[in-house]
């Protein structure tokens, strides 16, 4: 018997004596008083081993069989050998129909050395939690990840979590975590979603410039932070990963189940992997989203004049000089202006190189795209080239008409001038203060 069973014992042996009553007795040892007068019959009938517990040292009527065990041993080993107590028992509900707790089968994992509990860590630091968005769409938690997801080399998943929900917005595999990769994701995320309110990231290269100029200077952004501020979306940088540690605990839980779950389907590429992200996603967010305290979401819609200018806002955008032969150099690649134009462009002018998605260049001055053509290699130097500008007209092949007032006589203080190239304009001016002097 326990300690516990033996003040309890003692108790009820003084209500069989008649030393106290039933309430006095059931306080004492902290049951109802029905519980207590069934106690006291069994100690009468069977002494101290009234108090034992009748089902003590005999089987459960919910044990499981040697035989499912057996098989449960063999699955484990053969197939989920690597994955985790929770995992594995959906697992073998789902393929396997077999029926096991978690807890028990955690305990058999360790038995059979298949799974080592982790030890407690100890908290050196006091954090407090961060109450949860309320609405979905007001913060996405964005990062990317690196990891072998599948086959033996590594690739990146970029993936966006919800704050208020919990749930995987968008997720996508890529080759890296750079600009364009990061451009092609939430271009697909907004055509998905909609404009969220805020996007909540760490400071990684992509995102923000850590140069300490670029605390003093606002101006240092990045194509990512310019981009974002167009389409007005705010950007908040975390300064710990803790911070962000929704999108960061999801990426521990994919970095587990998703890579099993890649195994099992047999998929080794990237193409194949974003596929797969279209079916499990739902399913994930099912299992594991939260609701949220407010119903509304506050993704904005895009509106047509955003959308068309989508392409150019996610774009790297770079700016350049226009040479003295009115030549562009960007990347090594020389592009000559043309010499009609949509508005007048004039040397060591600034303009913006685009490069798009789709892999196209594109350049821009004061809101309009350039036309040029692709040089196959170097341009002579040219210090003085004679065309001031490039404008809407070729320059050199317009003439003036014969009715055009440039072919008219001009009256210059009442005297009739033809205006040509030999005018003397010096003279002109010269008459006139005469004439202006004699009135």
């Amino acid at each position: 018997m326990t300690q516990k069973e033996l003040l309890r014992y003692e108790v009820v042996r003084k209500l069989v004596e008649g030393k106290i009553n039933g309430s006095e007795a059931a306080k004492q040892i902290n049951l109802t008083v029905r519980q207590t007068k069934r106690l006291k019959a069994r100690v009468k009938e069977c002494g101290a081993k009234g108090i034992i517990h009748q089902s003590r040292n005999k089987e459960s009527n919910r044990k499981i069989s040697s035989n499912t065990l057996e098989k449960i041993k063999k699955h484990l080993k053969e197939k989920y050998r690597d994955f985790g107590p929770t995992f594995a028992q959906e697992k073998l509900r789902e393929i396997n129909k077999i029926e096991i707790g978690v807890e028990t089968l955690r305990q058999l994992m360790i038995k059979e050395e298949l799974w080592k509990p982790k030890p407690r860590r100890k908290n050196h630091y006091h954090r407090t939690w961060r109450a949860r968005k309320e609405y979905f769409g007001e913060m996405e938690q964005f990062d990317g990840s690196y990891h072998n997801w599948f086959g033996k080399d590594e690739s990146c998943l970029l993936l966006s979590v919800d704050d208020a929900t919990g749930e995987i917005t968008h997720a996508k595999f890529d080759y890296n975590e750079g600009t364009i990769a990061v451009f092609k994701f939430w271009l697909e995320y907004f055509e998905k979603n909609g404009l969220p309110v805020s996007i909540y990231l760490d400071k990684f290269s992509t995102y923000k410039i850590n140069h300490k100029n670029a605390v003093d200077n606002k101006d240092l952004l990045t194509q990512f932070q310019r981009a974002m501020d167009q389409v007005g979306v705010k950007l908040i940088t975390a300064h710990s990963p803790e911070a962000k540690g929704r999108v960061e605990r999801m990426n521990g839980t994919l970095q587990d189940r998703l890579v099993k779950e890649l195994k099992l389907a047999g998929i080794t590429t990237i193409e194949k992997a974003n596929k797969f992200l279209e079916e499990y996603i739902p399913k994930f967010n099912t299992q594991f989203g939260v609701v949220p305290q407010k119903k509304k979401n506050l993704h904005k819609e895009i509106g047509k004049s955003l959308k068309q200018k989508l392409s150019q806002i996610f774009s790297i955008q770079n700016e350049r000089k226009v040479h003295n032969d009115y030549t562009v150099r960007f990347k090594n690649q020389y592009f000559q202006l043309e010499q009609e134009q949509p508005t007048t462009v004039y040397k060591k002018d600034s303009i913006i190189v685009e490069e798009r998605l789709d892999r196209t260049t594109k350049i821009s001055l004061k809101g309009h795209y350039l036309n040029y053509c692709v040089l196959p290699k170097r341009p002579l130097k040219q210090i003085d080239v004679k065309l001031l500008a490039i404008t809407k007209r070729k320059q050199s092949d317009w003439k003036p008409p014969a009715d055009h007032p440039w072919r008219k006589p001009l009256i210059w203080n009442n005297k009739q001038v033809r205006v040509t190239k030999e005018v003397d304009i010096e003279q002109l001016i010269l008459d006139t203060r005469k004439d202006l002097q004699k009135v």
